[in-house]
């Protein structure tokens, strides 16, 4: 791939604004302010929300992994600008300089997006809801179109809403540039080429609603097109960053919620956060000991820790990226940067491994996450099935009728065929918080009768 070709300041939609900020920094303005990335901070993260004690929520998480990317973002840029500087023209140093951060640390902003409420369980919802009523519905779409239902994806659902035009409102959704929008698109392909074990088509990045948009936004960035049917792209090289300053921080800040909650014992979460810095600096372990020893709340010893790992994390993934480079250029490489770290480092393997085990079982079954993830399940369910088959149906009954009238008219598209019509209710459900959506659930259930609100 030309560097020179692989970022673009082109909006989808229409963009007038000139203003001292550049276009990759008004992206992050515009998502900040974005009624979607405000809705984040009551979307389940990994624990129940609220709660008495402070844990993250898909909000802060955002933030903390653009807060990552960027840095990221700006080693990177470096990286390239000095390397490539004979290859790459004025605009372009520039743009590695002074502006790749600034891309990378948007599309961690946004990367979370789509993600509806009650995180995975919401996804599992959706894409159950489908498959238990295959013989109700599916006769109504084409293979591509189900297919994008029963294996509904948040990355994908992430794109939609930032690209797509919702009734009564602007072109081009957010109207974000092509570089902040290719730099998310994890999963370059289509529902249908879905394939485990292959990195890129591991899960899919785009509906059919939304195929020509991601075709628009793959020509102004360069992608390369591994095949056309189904359609298949390579990864871009700046998805490779955004993925990384994710997956770093979920490794690292899951853990430390934990320590807040009293899951993991302070002990056993200092020596795996100590081990973890020491396999990575061995060098510079001894300062972080000596520091820690000056620190007397464990709270902030964790915190204390927890940023020195994120830093090692981010010093050794831009490594990573820089060894890698020719085979992420060319769309070639079949490993996150994390895995990579891992695979040159068998002690920090060793120890990231634990604090996966650790994650897995003693996290993520935590019994409080289960039984966010069951209730989430079945509020998703109910409210999918109270709005799907009346916005189907041509002849309604009153209930029916009513039902619609719950929906916004910004999710209707009345004159749209059955799979716009179902992408709306989509839209509205996947789109709440899960406060909103419980309390939804128990008005339409007749749990709780509201008043006029």
């Amino acid at each position: 791939m030309d560097l020179n070709s692989i970022y673009s300041p082109k909006r989808l939609g229409i963009d007038a604004t000139q203003d001292t900020r550049t276009a990759y920094q008004r992206d992050f303005d515009r998502i900040i302010f974005s009624s979607g990335f405000r809705r984040l901070q009551n979307k389940t993260q990994v624990f129940p929300l609220p709660g008495s004690v402070f844990v993250h929520n898909r909000l802060t998480h955002s933030l903390e992994v653009a807060s990552v990317g960027r840095s990221l973002g700006s080693l990177v840029g470096e990286f390239i600008y000095k390397k490539e500087k004979e290859k790459l023209n004025k605009e372009s140093r520039q743009f590695y300089k002074h502006n790749l951060y600034n891309v990378i640390s948007s599309a961690c902003l946004c990367h979370d997006i789509g993600n509806p409420a009650f995180g995975h369980s919401g996804e599992d919802a959706i894409a159950s809801f489908f498959e238990k009523n295959e013989s109700n519905f599916k006769s109504k779409f084409s293979e591509k179109e189900w297919t994008d239902f029963i294996y509904f994806e948040g990355n994908a659902n992430a794109i939609r809403i930032l690209t797509q035009q919702q009734s009564g409102k602007s072109e081009g959704g957010m109207g974000l540039t092509y570089a902040t929008l290719v730099s998310i698109a994890k999963y370059p392909c289509e529902s249908v080429a879905r394939t485990k074990g292959i990195l890129h088509r591991k899960k899919f990045g785009f509906f059919q609603s939304e195929k020509e948009n991601f075709q628009k936004i793959a020509s102004e960035t360069q992608m390369i097109q591994e095949n056309d049917k189904p359609l298949i792209y390579k990864r871009h090289p700046f998805v490779w960053l955004v993925e990384a300053a994710d997956d770093i921080c979920y490794n690292i800040i899951d853990l430390e919620d934990s320590h807040r909650l009293g899951i993991i014992d302070h002990d056993k979460c200092v020596n795996l956060l100590v081990d973890l810095i020491a396999s990575l600096d061995a060098k510079g372990i001894d300062k972080v000991k000596n520091r820690l020893e000056t620190i007397s709340d464990k709270n902030e010893k964790i915190s204390y820790l927890r940023a020195k790992s994120i830093g090692q994390l981010i010093q050794n993934s831009a490594k990573a990226y820089e060894n890698n480079f020719e085979l992420i250029l060319n769309g070639d490489l079949d490993k996150s940067l994390l895995k990579l770290i891992q695979e040159g480092n068998n002690s920090a393997n060793e120890i990231l491994d634990k604090i996966e085990e650790f994650s897995v079982e003693n996290i993520y079954n935590h019994h409080s996450v289960v039984e966010i993830e069951n209730a989430g399940f079945n509020v998703m369910y109910e409210l999918l099935s109270h709005f799907v088959s009346p916005i189907l149906k041509q002849k309604k009954s009153k209930s029916e009728e009513k039902a619609i009238k719950l929906i916004p008219n910004q999710f209707l598209y009345e004159d749209g065929t059955d799979y716009q019509k179902v992408l709306g209710v989509l839209d509205y459900v996947s789109g709440m918080t899960d406060n909103y959506a419980t309390e939804l659930y128990r008005r339409i259930k007749g749990i709780e009768i509201g008043m006029r609100r």
